[in-house]
């Protein structure tokens, strides 16, 4: 009778598409949907009043509304019109259908996906910094797909030194290009770099209060947005997610090195994780890990992953899961 999704923020929600496919059918009849109808105004008028106009007698929905403030009242609402209503059919596949979402609603940051590309025995590059390249083509071309799925990319201001990538959006899904994101305390991103001369997707570089404000100005000229977070030496990274939240910024795909990676895991802000492995060992202890952090003192304390899923893409694996972060004592 009528399907729908919500495409982009600021229109029509997935009931109002299905409501006009529908038309005159949606009277009398079931919509499911993965996520509670609204019942507040914000950029759309409240989907649940409109279900209640179209005449529809059961709505089943996957989940509630992750935000506190408005959970339950899109039910309830429809409850007083005589709707009947389930909640929970499929919700474990919702909520992850719906992640980067709820992540960005509950916690008031970004949802953040970690991608890694190791050998073995860990390693990022040998000891001299060659990288080219670990993974095969099977993989690398998932990371486009896995772009593609992200509003944002981000990286350490010594992947941008080392490589000078695009950080964009290559085949098999060409499309709408990511914000790229650097961090980037002492602002080192050189005026040349892809990231500010090609002008293909908006750029954002992360840094301090501390940070030269000259350079500031100079990069900004260039249409690099600045955004300083905290006053140490280092960016805070916590603050830092917080504000690009601010900027709507819902969805993340850190590419860091390990220092970065190291340091959003000790922050607790790494909420997936896609770890490719290449058949190949390089070995060297000056090589850089995909974790450069302190060490943990027991294996009790080690950061696991939970609800994991192996993919393959050729002679390499894929590992994917969601870190489970230990319990620190006070």
């Amino acid at each position: 009778m009528g399907l729908g999704s919500h495409l982009r923020r600021g229109e029509a929600h997935a009931e109002v598409h299905a409501l006009k496919m529908a038309g005159g059918e949606a009277r009398g009849s079931t919509v499911y949907v993965t996520l509670e109808p609204c019942s507040h105004r914000g950029r759309t008028p409240p989907c649940a009043k409109q279900l209640i106009e179209a005449g529809v007698k059961r709505i089943v929905a996957a989940c509630r509304d992750p935000n506190p403030l408005v959970s339950g009242r899109g039910l309830k609402m429809l409850q007083e019109h005589g709707i009947e209503t389930e909640v929970g059919v499929l919700e474990e596949q919702a909520l992850q259908l719906n992640e980067h979402f709820f992540t960005y609603v509950a916690k008031g940051r970004p949802f953040i996906t970690l991608k890694t590309a190791s050998t073995l025995d860990g390693k990022v590059a040998s000891y001299t910094g060659d990288s080219r390249w670990i993974t095969n083509e099977e993989a690398r071309a998932y990371v486009h797909t896995l772009r593609h799925q992200h509003q944002a990319i981000m990286v350490g201001i010594g992947t941008v030194l080392a490589d000078d990538p695009s950080l964009t959006v290559r085949a098999p899904v060409p499309g709408v290009h990511p914000i790229r994101i650097i961090v980037d305390s002492q602002l080192r991103t050189p005026l040349h770099a892809k990231v500010v001369q090609d002008g293909l997707a908006e750029t954002i570089i992360l840094t301090t209060e501390r940070a030269d404000k000259q350079a500031a100005a100079r990069l900004e000229q260039a249409g690099v947005t600045v955004i300083a977070c905290g006053d140490g030496k280092r960016v805070d990274l916590p603050l830092a997610m917080q504000k690009l939240a601010e900027r709507e910024i819902a969805s993340i795909l850190l590419e860091g090195g390990g220092t970065l990676n190291g340091a959003m895991l000790a922050h607790g802000l790494i909420d997936k994780m896609v770890l490719f492995y290449a058949p190949k060992i390089i070995g060297g202890a000056e090589a850089p890990a995909n974790f450069q952090m302190t060490g943990i003192e027991k294996m009790a304390d080690a950061y696991r992953l939970e609800r994991v899923q192996i993919e393959t893409f050729g002679d390499n694996v894929g590992i994917i899961g969601y870190p489970v972060y230990p319990r620190r004592e006070a």
